[in-house]
């Protein structure tokens, strides 16, 4: 496995090592020692989830209040550009983004810590995505910053029009989110 830190060291890019010959490939896509190693603690994840969209959708960006979810995120198929904002209200990184373009034929994952919103825009004719949380979706606790915020300035891929859920085109601004501290 291989572990790559990013702009923002808490997120993190990680490969796995395939093994591939004419007949295909096989990769260990998930050891909990191995990436609690890479990450520095001993977490667990309690619940995996598993996304299909079309090109053009963003989810995002996405975090629970009072019961944040740490997400270990990858791609099965298609691509997608990944993104996390460290929204830490005491964070020395804190407004800052990275981005990652996850495919399914790079294999890479990215570590979205606890702290963090994230969230995608689907760049493929259509992508599914798989994440391991490291707690349980809330519904009540789920909070939105809107994709576009001035003060992020994510640079999405530029040539894909969004389309959004309801709830994505209603997210707010950082400087009106609930932070953590």
């Amino acid at each position: 496995m291989k572990v790559t830190i990013t702009s923002v060291p808490d997120v993190l890019i990680i490969e796995p090592q395939v093994f591939g010959d004419e007949r295909g490939f096989f990769f260990e896509s998930f050891n909990q020692r191995a990436f609690n190693a890479a990450i520095g603690t001993d977490l667990s994840f309690v619940q995996d989830n598993h996304s299909r969209s079309t090109k053009g959708v963003l989810r995002g960006l996405h975090y629970q209040v009072n019961q944040p979810q740490g997400k270990l995120v990858r791609v099965v198929r298609g691509s997608i550009f990944d993104v996390a904002v460290d929204i830490r209200g005491t964070s020395s990184t804190f407004g800052r983004w990275v981005g990652a373009e996850l495919t399914e034929s790079n294999r890479r994952q990215m570590w979205v810590p606890p702290g963090f919103a994230h969230g995608f825009l689907v760049v493929s004719d259509c992508a599914e995505v798989l994440y391991k949380a490291t707690d349980y979706y809330a519904p009540d606790m789920e909070r939105c910053i809107v994709w576009d915020d001035p003060a992020l300035s994510i640079k999405w891929p530029v040539d894909i029009e969004p389309i959004l859920s309801p709830k994505d085109k209603n997210g707010v601004r950082l400087e009106a989110a609930e932070l953590f501290k």
